[in-house]
């Protein structure tokens, strides 16, 4: 997103978030500024794994009910295995798009996804695309729907939702009993916050464990680490909190 908004010639305006997404305060305060558009992910956000609940979602909707012209676009990327009940602010309003993918629940190779929204900001949709190929594979498309109509299809998806939540809150109680701070309130990931992304990287990789510096998700937060944990076990969980903590825990020599 931020590689196409910079394509574009667009200037992006960040936002704080906490475990609940971006913050009201941090919304009103873009929209002072004049921002013409809002871009959100409602749950699973990359790479805090932040979720709305419906308290937030209805501050959010609060703030932006003075601002009846900016388009809001949600991003539910991660829909049916996100881990957290699915919440909208954009009911009601002029100018909106939902969009949801079938990457992360069926496959990244479906390169599949759906877009909802007002006429005008669908027509423009359709106008970029036709600047391309203008089509998406049939069979793909058919596949999907089918997999959808299948009701044997939801319960897998609540399976791999609790599957998905047990190994990403594996990993975060790991690192809290050993007094460290991460989070991942939904999604595939966990979010640690460290003062050396480069460092912390680094070290983790020479005990083996490939994990991604924040820098790349981030534009005005603090640094950190996002740990994918979708295929993480107990076992493994166990062993990578205590090579974190060991890796925060460690004082620079004078030779580093």
């Amino acid at each position: 997103m931020l590689d196409l908004l910079a394509a574009m010639g667009l200037t992006a305006v960040a936002m704080p978030i906490d475990d609940y997404g971006v913050r009201p305060a941090a919304l009103r305060d873009a929209l002072a500024k004049g921002s013409q558009a809002v871009l959100f992910t409602p749950r699973a956000q990359a790479p805090a794994g932040a979720a709305w609940d419906e308290a937030r979602a209805e501050e959010l909707r609060e703030v932006l009910a003075s601002q009846p012209d900016v388009l809001v676009i949600e991003d539910d990327h991660a829909g049916p295995v996100a881990g957290a009940t699915a919440h909208t602010i954009a009911g009601g309003r002029q100018r909106w798009a939902t969009i949801r993918s079938a990457s992360k629940s069926l496959g990244p190779d479906l390169r599949l996804a759906t877009l909802a929204g007002d006429a005008v900001t669908v027509s423009r949709v359709e106008g970029r695309q036709a600047l391309g190929t203008g089509w998406v594979s049939h069979l793909l498309q058919e596949i999907v729907a089918e997999l959808w109509s299948d009701r044997s299809t939801a319960r897998l998806f609540a399976r791999a939702a609790a599957r998905y939540a047990e190994r990403r809150h594996g990993l975060i109680d790991a690192l809290a009993a050993l007094g460290v701070a991460a989070h991942g309130r939904s999604g595939l990931a966990a979010w640690v916050p460290v003062d050396d992304e480069l460092a912390a990287t680094t070290a983790l990789l020479q005990r083996g464990w490939a994990v991604a510096p924040g820098e790349r998700f981030r534009m005005s937060a603090p640094p950190g680490i996002r740990i994918g944990t979708g295929t993480l076990t107990p076992r493994e969980s166990s062993a990578l909190a205590k090579d974190i903590a060991g890796v925060l825990a460690r004082r620079p020599r004078r030779s580093d």
